[in-house]
C-alpha cells in the first residue's frame, strides 16, 4: 500500500491534531513511560527498604563497581546523539538528503559507541570480577534497567539504519512523509536519552 492512500500520514488528523505516525509514537512512548516508571519505582522501594548495614545493605561508592566517569562519558555521547538526530530532521525539512543522512549516520555511530562502552568497560569488567545479576539486588536492578535501556538503543539504531538505507527510497516518493518518519524516530530517540538522564544519577552518583 503506497503512502498516498494511507490517511493522515502528512496532514494532521482533525480529531488529534497530529498526523497518525506522530500520534502512534506518543501512544507507544506512553507505554514506555509505564514500563520504565515501574522499574524506577521498584528501584526506589528496594533501596528505601534495604538495611543500612550488613551483607544485604545497599552498595554505595566503590562498592557498586560503577565508574561515574564512564557513565558521564556515555551521558555526553547520548546528549550529542540527540543533537545530531535533531539536525538530521532539520536537514530533511530543508530538502537536503545528503546532510540529513550524514547526521543520521552520526547518530547511529554515537549510539553504537554508547553500547560498546557499556559492554566492554562495564558488563565485561563486572563479569570478570564475578559480578552477575544474581550477585545482589542492586546488581539485579542495574543489569535489568541498563540492559533494557541498551536494547532500546539497539532498536533505535536498527530503525535509523533502515532510514539511512532501504527506507530512504521513501524520500524520493514522498519527502514530507519520509521526514515525518524521521521526526517520529527522533521522538523515540529523545525518550531513550531521557531515560538515561535519570538512570545515570541514581545508579552512578547516588
Amino acid at each position: 500500500m503506497s503512502a498516498e492512500v494511507l490517511p493522515y500520514t502528512v496532514k494532521p488528523h482533525p480529531v488529534t491534531g497530529l498526523y497518525n505516525g506522530k500520534f502512534g509514537i506518543w501512544l507507544f512512548l506512553a507505554s514506555e513511560v509505564m514500563l520504565f516508571g515501574a522499574l524506577f519505582s521498584t528501584y526506589i522501594f528496594l533501596r528505601i527498604g534495604a538495611p543500612e548495614t550488613g551483607p544485604t545493605a545497599w552498595p554505595t561508592g566503590e562498592q557498586t563497581h560503577l565508574s561515574w566517569k564512564l557513565g558521564g562519558l556515555n551521558t555526553l555521547i547520548l546528549i550529542l546523539s540527540s543533537v545530531t538526530m535533531v539536525m538530521a530532521w532539520v536537514q530533511f525539512k530543508m530538502d537536503n538528503l545528503a546532510k540529513g543522512r550524514m547526521y543520521l549516520i552520526a547518530t547511529a555511530v554515537l549510539a553504537i559507541a554508547f553500547v560498546a562502552i557499556k559492554l566492554k568497560f562495564e558488563y565485561m569488567h563486572k563479569f570478570h570480577l564475578g559480578i552477575k545479576p544474581s550477585t545482589s539486588v542492586f546488581f539485579a536492578i542495574y543489569f535489568t534497567m541498563t540492559g533494557l535501556h541498551a536494547l532500546h538503543i539497539i532498536g533505535g539504531v536498527v530503525v535509523i539504519a533502515y532510514f539511512i538505507g532501504p527506507g530512504a527510497k521513501l524520500w524520493h516518493e514522498n519527502r514530507e512523509y519520509y521526514t515525518n518518519r524521521i521526526e517520529c524516530t527522533g521522538l523515540y530517540w529523545h525518550f531513550v536519552d531521557l531515560v538515561w538522564i535519570f538512570l545515570f544519577p541514581i545508579l552512578y552518583l547516588l
